[in-house]
């Protein structure tokens, strides 16, 4: 099961496995990976599955569809709330797909 959230200003590829993400009072979502675009996005709009990937000039492919994560405390998520975001402690590791 899997639910959205939809960000901004936040550069969310670039985090590194293991950042939590603070949402509102209680909320935290423990980020686990890159998303794996699913083919079934062509079904809804022709082009969307290309719209989520590129690639750099030498060919490495960049994932856009967004990331995974894990909720570590629910709570209640409203528009406008400010996202707190905890940088792991330790090495950084990149994200990958999952």
């Amino acid at each position: 099961m899997g639910e959205n959230i939809t960000t901004r200003g936040i550069n969310l590829l670039t985090l590194p496995t293991g950042t939590r993400l603070h949402f509102g009072d209680k909320a935290i979502v423990e980020v686990t990976g890159l998303r794996n675009p699913c083919a079934q996005l062509d079904g809804i709009r022709s082009g969307l599955m290309a719209a989520t990937l590129a690639r750099t000039a030498d060919g490495k492919l960049i994932r856009k569809a967004g990331i995974m994560g894990i909720v570590l405390a629910d709570g209640v998520v409203e528009p406008g709330d400010t996202i707190g975001i905890r940088l792991p402690d330790g090495p950084q590791r990149a994200l990958e797909p999952v």
